[in-house]
Formats: C-alpha cells, structure tokens, sequence
C-alpha cells in the first residue's frame, strides 16, 4: 500500500460546474477549505497535508467518468482521512457524494467533521451531546448519515487548535484509527 499521509478535504461545490473565472472558488464550503489551506501557508507546523496537491489540477468542465471521478479515488487512496466540511451551504451532490462513500465505504477512512458555522465545541453540544441542529446537516447528505457508523467519526467546530489537535490525532488515521464510533474531544480539551 501507497503511504496515505494526506487530508483529503470533501466540500460541497455546485453542480452543474460554474464555468465562471470564480468556478469552486465562491462556494462558501470551498471558502472553509481555503482557510485550511491559509493556516497551513501561515504556518508550516499546522498539521495539514492537502490531499488535491497530490495529483494534477483539473478543470471545472472535465469529464465526470474519465477524469473528475477517478482523479477523487485517486487522491482518497493516497489519504489518511476525511476531512468533511459540513454547513448549511452543503449540498448532496454527485462529487460530494462519491468522495464519502468511496472514502468511508471503500477505503475505511476515519472522517474528521468541521461545522464552519459553529465556533467552539459548546456552540456544537447541549447538555453534552451533539445538538439537533448538528445532526440535521447529516440529513442533507445521506451517504454521510447512513456510512458514518462504519468509521471512527470525530466532529469539530471551526477552531483552529481543535482541528490542529484532530489532525494530530492517530486514531483519525487510517493505519492507526480506533474502533468506529461518533466522538467529540472531552471538555477539557481545546
């Protein structure tokens, strides 16, 4: 097996591809992925390893079978995990779609969920657990909902040492990763 060191990040882009000089770029959900990408060329210790560097650039207008899709399985093969970003702007598209389920369901990889519209892990709980409104964005993705149980699942609002502690984190790894499950890092932790 191929060393799988990357984050492969999975964001909603609209479909059918706007052909725009903008394209992916005034998504909100690929605006989330460029921060992450942002605090990574501020910092070289942050922990993130972009998976879409790994294999060439395409263009918004390429071919979905003979080109999109196999370039996504190709990136997801040589990652470590997900990282899902999931907000209200996040549609099920066909893109979105297949990086989960050939990620989760085909490859086993832990997800790393981040909530761009909650701010810290209170924001994302009530009385401890995850709030109805959380949840509810997985229903916007069913694959995602339906999959989720199948891979440790750690969920994290948009907190920079958050996500930085989630990267770092072995059992979010493919090679390493714990039992399956739902989790948030314990209170205490930030």
């Amino acid at each position: 097996m191929a060393q799988r060191s990357g984050n492969y990040t999975a964001f909603y882009v609209a479909e059918p591809f706007n052909l725009s000089s903008l394209g992916a770029h005034a998504t909100k959900d690929f605006c989330y992925y460029n921060t992450l990408r942002m605090w990574k060329g501020q910092d070289a210790s942050f922990p993130f390893t972009d998976s879409h560097a790994i294999t060439y650039s395409v263009r918004d207008d390429s071919d979905w079978e003979t080109t999109l899709k196999p370039r996504l399985r190709e990136r997801l093969r040589a990652s470590k995990n997900i990282v899902l970003i999931l907000s209200s702007a996040t549609r099920n598209s066909r893109a979105l779609r297949e990086e989960v389920d050939y990620g989760i369901n085909n490859q086993g990889l832990p997800v790393i969920v981040i909530y761009p519209e909650y701010d810290s892990k209170e924001s994302l709980l009530n009385n401890g657990l995850l709030k109805q409104s959380v949840k509810g964005l997985w229903d916007g993705l069913p694959v995602f909902r339906d999959s989720m149980n199948l891979v440790p699942t750690l969920h994290v609002p948009m907190a920079k040492g958050l996500i930085t502690q989630a990267f770092k984190d072995t059992d979010l790894m493919l090679a390493t990763k714990c039992a399956p499950g739902c989790f948030l890092y314990p209170a205490n932790l930030s």
